[in-house]
C-alpha cells in the first residue's frame, strides 16, 4: 500500500518504521528533517502534506495537538490540497472530538473517507508495535486501514462513528491520570510511615491494586527517573479536552479536575517535560517529603 505519514516525532518515528518494515511504499513529511533511521529504510521525504497526499492511498497524521492537525490538513500545501476522491485521511494525534467531526466533514466533501485514531500505550508501545489503537469513522474505510493499523498496534478497535475514537483517548486519558495520582499517593503513604515503597509496590503487584500504572510508572517513581515517556504538558492538554468536553455536557469531573492541579503544579516548577509519572513530585511538595527518603 502506498502510505503517507506526517508527524514524525518520538511516537511517529517507530510508528512510520513498522509501516516501512511491513514492506509499504511511504512518503513522510515533518516540519523538522526525516530521520536517517526511516529514509534509510527506504521512506520518501516530501516537502509538503500536499505532496504526500498525492502520492499515497491512505494518509495519517500524527502531531501534537489540534491546532497542529487542522493545520497539517487545512493550511497552506497541507494534505486537503492534494487529496483526491477515494482516499482515506487517518488521523493518529491525541484531539478535540469536536474539532474531530468538524474536521472528517471537510475531508467528507472532497470525496475522501476519515479516520479518527488516537492511541495509547507510549513511546514503549509506538517502538514495540503494541499501542492500542481507539477508531472512530466508516467500517469500510476501518476495513481498508486495518492491516497497517495491525502492525502499529495490537488492540484495535472501531469504536463507533468519527469523533468516537478521541472521545475514548479522552476517556483513556482519565483513567490514566487518575491511576497515576492514586499510585503516588500510596507510595508517598508507605514511604512517609517508614516502609520500603519497592517493597510496598512489590507486595501490591500480586494483589487486586496490580496495574500496568504500578508496574511502569510505579518503578518510574521509586527510582526517581521522570525522563519522559509522556510528557506532562501533553498530558494536561488532554485533561483540558475532558474537562472542556465534561462543561459542554454539564457533567462534573472533580477528580480529573483536580488531577490536572497537579500537573499544573508540576509545570509551575518546571516540570512541564517531566513524564507525567512526576505528579509525584506535585504531592511531594505538599507532604514535604520525597518517596524513598530516609
Amino acid at each position: 500500500m502506498k502510505v503517507g505519514f506526517i508527524g514524525l516525532g518520538i511516537m511517529g518515528t517507530p510508528m512510520a518504521g513498522h509501516l516501512l518494515d511491513a514492506g509499504h511504499t511511504l512518503y513522510v513529511h515533518d516540519i523538522k528533517p526525516v530521520p536517517a533511521d526511516l529514509t534509510s529504510k527506504g521512506a520518501i521525504p516530501c516537502p509538503s502534506g500536499r505532496e504526500v497526499a498525492a502520492a499515497a492511498e491512505v494518509i495519517i497524521t500524527m502531531v501534537p495537538d489540534t491546532p497542529h492537525v487542522g493545520a497539517a490538513l487545512f493550511g497552506e500545501n497541507g494534505v486537503a490540497a492534494g487529496l483526491s476522491s477515494g482516499k482515506i485521511v487517518v488521523d493518529m494525534s491525541s484531539i478535540s472530538p469536536i474539532e474531530t467531526k468538524e474536521y472528517a466533514k471537510r475531508i467528507n466533501d472532497l470525496g475522501c473517507a476519515y479516520l479518527d485514531a488516537p492511541v495509547s500505550g507510549g513511546e514503549v508501545g509506538a517502538k514495540a508495535a503494541s499501542l492500542t489503537i481507539m477508531v472512530g469513522g466508516p467500517q469500510e474505510a476501518f476495513d481498508t486501514v486495518k492491516p497497517l493499523f495491525d502492525k502499529m498496534g495490537k488492540n484495535v478497535t472501531l469504536v463507533g462513528g468519527n469523533g468516537d475514537g478521541q472521545t475514548t483517548k479522552v476517556a483513556n486519558q482519565i483513567i490514566v491520570a487518575l491511576t497515576i495520582e492514586a499510585v503516588a499517593e500510596a507510595l508517598l503513604f508507605a514511604s512517609k510511615a517508614g516502609a520500603d515503597p519497592a517493597k510496598v509496590r512489590q507486595a501490591l503487584m500480586g494483589g487486586f491494586a496490580s496495574s500496568r500504572i504500578l508496574e511502569v510508572h510505579g518503578e518510574r517513581m521509586i527510582n526517581r527517573n521522570f525522563t519522559p515517556g509522556f510528557r506532562i504538558e501533553l498530558h494536561q492538554k488532554d485533561l483540558n479536552l475532558a474537562l472542556s468536553g465534561a462543561k459542554a455536557l454539564n457533567l462534573s469531573l472533580p477528580h480529573t479536575a483536580s488531577c490536572q492541579q497537579l500537573f499544573n503544579a508540576c509545570a509551575a516548577q518546571g516540570g512541564s517535560a517531566w513524564d507525567h509519572s512526576g505528579m509525584l513530585r506535585a504531592l511531594e511538595l505538599l507532604a514535604g517529603h520525597e518517596v524513598g527518603a530516609k
